[in-house]
């Protein structure tokens, strides 16, 4: 039986998982410029030491309420297809990882979870109001629930997204500890 570990990351009341072989680093303190006119879940652009990377709110795309940042925000810089092998992105990342790196917006890291992959089991339509087209699954902890994000689904639903004329006005953030 093979074991899995996930990145727990808090947003709202939600508990989510990223596979731990998606990530490649969470930054404390970011900075990040604002982009007119694009894609309802883009929030921004980050230089990451001389490496532009696309800022994103995965909230937009689960259908919850925005992030707004505050001291236990973080950014979540994912890895990108050619850092992934392609074997281990095909069973894990739910889709394409795309060529260019990305940071998700979330509100905290919890842990890191190590669970036997039997223990991820499928995800009920609706699991706490978040569509199940954007999770590989569940696991059940002691106290709550970890809904595993598929990230591949999760960056394709943002590339759907687009503004409307009553899409929340976007800002530059800058996270102060």
């Amino acid at each position: 039986m093979a074991e899995r570990q996930f990145v727990s990351l808090k947003m709202d009341e939600h508990l989510f998982g990223i596979d731990i072989l998606l990530v490649r680093e969470i930054i404390r303190e970011f900075a990040f410029t604002p982009v007119e006119h694009s894609l309802l879940a883009v929030q921004g652009l980050l230089n990451l030491r001389g490496q532009i990377i696309t800022v994103l709110d995965p909230s937009c795309v689960l259908g919850m309420t925005p992030r707004e940042l505050g001291p236990g925000s973080r950014c979540l810089i994912l890895k990108t297809a050619a850092e992934v092998d392609p074997d281990v992105a095909a069973a894990i990342a739910g889709g394409d990882l795309g060529a260019d790196a990305v940071g998700l917006i979330i509100d905290g890291v919890a842990d890191v979870v190590t669970v036997d992959e039997t223990e991820v089991d499928s995800p009920p339509a609706n699991a706490n109001g978040v569509d199940a087209q954007y999770l590989e699954g569940v696991v059940k902890l002691d106290d709550s629930l970890l809904l595993v994000l598929k990230v591949g689904g999760l960056l394709a639903g943002a590339g759907e997204m687009k503004v409307t004329a009553d899409s929340p006005e976007r800002g530059g953030h800058v996270l102060v500890p």
